[in-house]
């Protein structure tokens, strides 16, 4: 039996950071096999478990 998976809506971030920054960060995903994009959403998370808040706990409602 086939597992459907639900699609996520994304939502666009736009981050001007300095290209040292920029050059780390690359190093980073490709040391660990993945994307920028993945590696920031996995750094976000982490913070954000670290202050003891969820993914999407924000004070606002989401968007659906």
């Amino acid at each position: 039996m086939a597992t459907q998976r639900l699609k996520v809506r994304t939502a666009t971030m736009t981050l001007r950071v300095e290209p040292k920054l920029k050059a780390a960060a690359e190093a980073a995903a490709e040391r660990e096999h993945r994307g920028i994009t993945s590696l920031i959403e996995v750094l976000i998370l982490n913070h954000c478990r670290s202050l003891g808040l969820t993914a999407g706990q924000n004070g606002k409602e989401q968007h659906q």
